[in-house]
């Protein structure tokens, strides 16, 4: 399992079926800090993970090969890899489902990039060797 180091540019998977959306989070998460992969649904994902876990995943729920299921199986997976999961058809319910899956933290479309980005952070720094 790779791990976050100082110095080294965390891998983030981004995993989200909307092209402008997907745009939108690598121009955002775009830098030094981050090397950026990318999968337009779930099944693309399970298999760029399944090759290289990376440091952390930022994933749509709703899309092709999504939803709980797709969050326990990455959970299965990647283990110890940090799951943050974002749904324009969130509610109460259905976060509790995702975070019980195994997601480490979920927001709802629109998401707010700086609390997105504060996250991502939070999540990376605290795997840090």
């Amino acid at each position: 399992m790779a791990t976050v180091t100082r110095g080294k540019a965390a891998v983030v998977l981004i995993v989200e079926d909307d092209r402008e959306m997907l745009s939108l989070l690598c121009d955002e998460f775009w830098g030094a800090e981050y090397q950026l992969r990318q999968a337009r649904d779930g099944d693309e994902a399970f298999r760029m993970v399944l090759e290289s876990v990376p440091d952390l995943i930022l994933t749509d729920l709703r899309m092709p090969a999504g939803g709980t299921d797709y969050i326990s199986r990455l959970r299965t997976i990647a283990p110890e890899c940090p799951i943050v999961v974002m749904t324009a058809f969130g509610d109460m319910e259905g976060q509790n489902e995702v975070l019980k899956a195994g997601a480490s933290a979920y927001f709802n479309k629109p998401v707010r990039i700086s609390e997105l980005k504060t996250c991502v952070q939070r999540l990376l720094d605290h795997k840090v060797t």
